[in-house]
């Protein structure tokens, strides 16, 4: 018995050794499942249960005019967060918060007694609320800093800058267009909790990465001239009584928009309460009958096509000429006898346009009307633009013709019209205009750069200058309809506009409702700056050369008065401190060959090998400052720039693949 006692105990003892081995390779199992199998997954679950993370708006970068000066930039402001779990009297913490940021009590209660531990109860708050709410102490209630987008001139530009809405997202104008560059990567708030949900740290982080980092905007815009055009638009649209009006400033050699206004503006800062018609960028996006002011690109076709001359004599009928089924009139009922191509312009005469239109055909006509850019959109870098409206020429009657020769029967924009009248002052050359010069990295060095970009060559520069000649007389003679945008000791050329608008309802063009316009260029002998200003039905003074044309010539001569002594000064891109960006009206063109032969334009030096570009660079006594290896790719100034004083180009080298 003793024996068996014994086989027995250690029988018992080997099977509870053997079960405690088991218990401890499960165990084993377990702990290497949970560690190291499944870590990852445990952890994220835990960091789940314990920590809670927040992305926070980015901050978005600046927007700068050509100057440096600021247009839209980001400010801190702070904003209202709670932790309801911490919060142990929701009614009294409720009307107390909802006093502090005029917010619905009840719907601040609800928001503090869910079962949850965060909570916004107010975003982007005033300073003057944020230090109410620090003071009042409220336990769960915390206040954090977000960035929020600020336009330190309210409505200057704001058609043109657009606005970023709540979430730090762009929205409209440029804000929208370039959203993607000018947001950088959000920013995190973590904070850990105990089992209790007690908060036991909180930290931001940051992007560091340099891909991530927002960039600012530099603008072609100069804030002095923009304010100084919203500000006689502005003017003119109330003494006229006018429903409204816009107006753009280019630099008719380089395409780049100087300023571009609407009439009414509105405050980007505040859009509660507008409707999209507010932020409306109507030069870009509304279409009109030009009237007159489309004239001259008839007679620029005319004249290049060699069908006139400026001496050549036509009759305007008294006043009076049937056109198939319609009787042409003049605009005032006034009467014209035999008048010369020069005259026509002059006078602005419906019936000589009329006969000119016959005499080029609809064919070439529409040929030349889509060369200088009105079938199609301009291009221009900011979103929203129409393309205008004209009919295939071969649906155009003879009726047809003879109104869109004098600016009826079409449809264009304010950007289409002040790219095609640069083309006539740009030697024949229409360039793509443009509102953004380039973009910078956080500490201002320059990232991208757009230059000038010439569309096509639209009339020779002799016809160009030519038609020149006669537009401006149209400004400078006594009887001339554009007398009243005439300046003291600047030759201008330009030409005036009364459009009658088209009333849907009726099917007819109204007799009591048009647009008046003036469009022109200064000066004449060497085109520096374009301006386009529209009124929409003035009450007051309903004619061109009465209502817009003094607005063309109080812009003209402020700009002459106020940036005379920079006004020829050519681009420079290459600086460090966006601050130092000038004024300029960059002096470019298509170079002639006699230019290029006389050393008077930069030459071009794309698709170059260094050694050639060296080679080229030193015949023309040109310091050519040189980067990366391989064939040349960018080259600033561009080709075609006057050289001036400065004789430096700056080429950069790529290897082609």
């Amino acid at each position: 018995m003793a024996a068996d006692s014994k086989k027995w105990l250690k029988f018992r003892l080997a099977s509870i050794l053997a079960i405690f081995l088991i218990l401890f390779i499960a165990l084993l199992s377990r702990a290497f499942q949970l560690q190291v199998l499944s870590g990852e997954k445990l952890k994220t679950l835990a960091q789940r249960q314990h920590t809670t993370t927040l992305q926070l708006h980015p901050e978005r970068g600046m927007i700068f005019d050509r100057n440096g000066e600021k247009l839209a930039i980001s400010v801190l402001a702070d904003s209202v967060f709670a932790d309801p779990t911490r919060i142990t009297d929701p009614e009294a913490a409720s009307r107390r918060i909802a006093g502090i940021l005029n917010l619905n009590a009840a719907e601040v209660r609800r928001k503090l007694t869910e079962p949850k531990s965060f909570c916004w109860l107010a975003r982007k708050i005033s300073p003057e609320q944020a230090l109410k709410v620090q003071e009042a102490a409220v336990e769960g209630v915390f206040l954090i800093k977000e960035p929020k987008r600020f336009y330190p001139n309210g409505q200057l530009a704001a058609h043109v800058i657009g606005f970023a809405g709540f979430d730090a997202m762009g929205l409209e104008g440029l804000e929208k267009k370039y959203d993607g560059d000018l947001r950088s990567k959000p920013e995190q708030l973590t904070w850990a909790r105990d089992a209790r949900g007690r908060k036991l740290f909180l930290h931001v982080e940051h992007t560091e990465k340099p891909k991530d980092e927002s960039l600012n905007l530099v603008l072609t815009i100069d804030s002095r001239i923009q304010y100084l055009v919203e500000t006689h638009l502005r003017d003119a649209v109330a003494e006229k009584g006018a429903k409204g009006g816009m107006a753009i400033v280019m630099v008719p050699k380089t395409g780049e928009i100087l300023a571009m206004a609407n009439e009414a503006g509105f405050d980007p800062n505040n859009i509660r309460g507008l409707s999209p018609r507010h932020w409306r960028n109507r030069a870009i996006a509304d279409m009109f009958d030009p009237g007159s002011t489309f004239k001259p690109f008839l007679i620029a076709a005319a004249l290049e096509e060699e069908v006139i001359r400026e001496a050549d004599q036509i009759d305007c009928e008294d006043g009076a000429f049937t056109v198939g089924n319609r009787v042409i009139r003049e605009a005032n009922r006034k009467k014209h006898q035999m008048l010369t191509v020069s005259d026509i312009v002059k006078y602005s005469s419906n019936i000589g346009s009329v006969k000119i239109a016959r005499k080029l055909g609809k064919e070439k006509y529409y040929s030349y009307i889509r060369d200088f850019g009105f079938t199609g959109r301009t291009g221009v870098d900011l979103l929203g633009e129409a393309s205008g409206l004209l009919r295939p020429v071969q649906q155009w009657t003879e009726v047809d013709t003879a109104a869109i020769s004098f600016g009826q029967g079409i449809s264009v924009t304010a950007i289409q019209m002040i790219a095609a009248m640069s083309a006539i002052a740009n030697d024949g050359v229409l360039m793509k205009p443009y509102v953004v010069r380039g973009l910078t990295d956080k500490n201002n060095h320059p990232v991208k750069m757009y230059t000038p970009e010439a569309v096509r060559q639209v009339i020779s520069p002799a016809t160009a200058k030519r038609l020149t000649a006669v537009l401006t007389e149209v400004v400078s003679a006594e009887d001339g309809t554009g007398i009243n945008a005439h300046i003291q000791n600047v030759a201008v050329a330009g030409k005036t506009g009364t459009s009658q608008i088209f009333d849907f309802d009726r099917g007819v063009y109204s007799s009591q409702k048009v647009r008046t316009s003036f469009i022109g260029f200064f000066p004449a002998d060497n085109p520096q700056v374009a301006i386009f200003v529209m009124l929409d039905e003035p009450q007051r003074d309903r004619w061109g050369g009465v209502a817009a044309a003094p607005v063309f010539k109080s812009i003209g001569e402020q700009i002459l008065n106020c940036f005379k002594t920079n006004i020829r000064e050519t681009p420079d891109f290459e600086v460090d401190d966006v601050r130092k960006l000038k004024l300029v009206s960059a002096d470019y063109r298509l170079p002639s060959d006699e230019d290029v032969e006389n050393d008077l334009v930069m030459p071009g030096f794309l698709g170059l090998t260094i050694r050639e570009a060296m080679r080229k660079a030193k015949e023309r006594s040109i310091d050519l400052q040189v980067s990366g290896s391989g064939w040349a790719v960018r080259q600033h100034p561009p080709v075609g720039a006057a050289l001036g004083n400065g004789r430096v180009c700056k080429v950069v080298f790529e290897m082609k693949e």
